[in-house]
């Protein structure tokens, strides 16, 4: 009888090869790979990254972006949000560009605030929530002012979110013209006395 194991360790090879393992995208301590006004809204406070103030109100959104663009990944991170005035929001943007000569970036984000918890929101294009989850879901899930787990994946035109292991977003984009690879973000919103804490970062990137 023929053996079928080195087709079998080929095809268990070639598996592990297709899915990078998770690496993170930052060391805890510089902004190494990432880029924005790392002057006055964002530092490095505990290996998190932090934006905005709890003094004084961020005057625009803020985004620190990576430098490299991703297609299909698993994205992983913990996020804390907290203010004391004004719209409290943040929120990781992904397939995202930076808009020339602007604050703005422009594509997916998976949101943070009051309301947008766990949504799906179309940020400087069509500027909308794409889809969100059932408020009580967010409310039995989220661990208001203290970290929480985001978990994005990408495959194609479908967008998974998770909350703290729960599912809040299950989402195809229908619109064909719209690109599936961008830069990886995270947002500070304005107008609102807030500091967005995130850390942990890694992604998966997926064939």
């Amino acid at each position: 009888m023929k053996s079928f194991l080195p087709a079998l360790l080929a095809t268990c090879t070639f598996s592990l090869l297709a899915h990078a393992a998770p690496v993170s995208l930052s060391d805890g301590k510089t902004f190494d790979g990432w880029n924005g006004d790392t002057e006055k809204t964002w530092r490095v406070v505990d290996g998190a990254f932090v934006g905005g103030s709890l003094e004084e109100k961020v005057p625009h959104n803020e985004f620190l972006a990576t430098n490299k663009s991703y297609g299909n990944f698993e994205l992983r991170l913990k996020f804390k949000l907290v203010g004391t005035e004004g719209f409290v929001n943040g929120g990781v943007q992904f397939r995202s560009q930076r808009i020339p000569n602007h604050f703005e970036m422009i594509g997916y984000q998976a949101d943070e605030g009051d309301g947008y918890f766990g949504s799906l929101y179309d940020e400087s294009r069509r500027k909308k929530a794409l889809a969100t989850p059932d408020k009580e879901l967010i409310e039995k899930t989220l661990k208001k002012g203290e970290w929480n787990d985001y978990r994005i994946r990408c495959e194609g035109r479908h967008i998974q979110l998770w909350i703290n292991g729960v599912q809040t977003v299950d989402y195809t984009e229908p619109d064909e013209s719209i690109e599936q690879t961008g830069l990886i973000g995270i947002q500070v919103h304005g107008n609102g006395k807030t500091e967005a804490w995130y850390k942990d970062i890694t992604i998966e990137e997926l064939p």
